[in-house]
């Protein structure tokens, strides 16, 4: 089963990490490296990216059939999506256990999600 690991970021944990020294930004680099190669070591690992912050974000929305962008973040967000993990694995306890490993885990949330096979719904066969 696929499970979207969501790793969020919030002002004070991008107050940490600008004031963290470029060595220890490193570290924390290296350590999603780790991370990343033992996910893909376990053949599990589907994809992972960073994500730029919610300031180069643009919404997009459909109103009368024109399209409406928004290019500045909400005021009231107070997390957004740093980055994520899609992997595939055997069970939610073992998805649980890949997010753990992530280092932000410590001082923000990760969440697990899992991913909604909608091929049957439409009628595809996955991998179309």
């Amino acid at each position: 089963m696929k499970y979207l690991i969501m790793i969020m970021m919030n002002p004070e944990a991008g107050a940490m990490w600008a004031q963290m020294s470029p060595e220890r930004q490193r570290q924390g680099y290296e350590a999603h490296d780790r991370v990343r190669e033992a996910i893909a070591a376990a053949g599990e690992l589907v994809t992972a990216e960073a994500l730029q912050g919610p300031e180069a974000a643009r919404r997009v929305r459909l109103r009368g059939g024109q399209v409406v962008t928004t290019d500045v973040p909400f005021a009231e967000a107070k997390e957004h999506l740093a980055g994520y993990y899609l992997v595939d694995c055997p069970s939610v306890e073992k998805a649980v256990e890949w997010a753990a490993a992530m280092p932000e885990a410590e001082f923000v949330d990760i969440e697990v999600r899992p991913v909604l096979d909608l091929h049957p719904l439409a009628g595809a066969q996955p991998g179309t």
